[in-house]
């Protein structure tokens, strides 16, 4: 059974930097594209960043560009989100999610399977 678990989120203060992790189990993690998402009570999911399963290619929201960092380990079945600069606008639960392909797309009828989530919010 595909499991992800996703950790590091917090309170920080604005133009503060957190490093979201996300632990895979159950699935060949370097077969997949990865992504991670985002959501606030009420709005839609919001595509973030997502990575190809060899980690040639990468792929941002034109928000978080410049700022985020989407990375994975395959070796250690771990998927990560470097933010950095971070604004009151990037306040969310967090989740990381598993593509049905190699690749990512921005498109979350694309992933099937997600983790639960860990909440960043950032203080102005």
């Amino acid at each position: 059974q595909v499991r992800l678990v996703e950790s590091g989120g917090g309170l920080v203060q604005t133009g503060g930097s957190l490093r979201l992790s996300c632990a895979a189990s159950g699935v060949t993690f370097s077969d997949y594209g990865m992504g991670w998402f985002r959501q606030n009570p009420g709005k839609e999911r919001e595509f973030v960043a997502g990575i190809s399963n060899a980690i040639s290619n990468t792929n941002y929201a034109d928000s978080v560009k410049g700022r985020f960092t989407i990375s994975r380990d395959n070796a250690k079945n771990t998927l990560y989100l470097q933010m950095n600069s971070l604004k009151p606008e990037d306040t969310a639960l967090y989740f990381c999610a598993k593509s049905r392909w190699s690749w990512s797309t921005d498109t979350d009828s694309t992933f099937d399977y997600w983790g639960q989530g860990t909440q960043v919010t950032v203080s102005s």
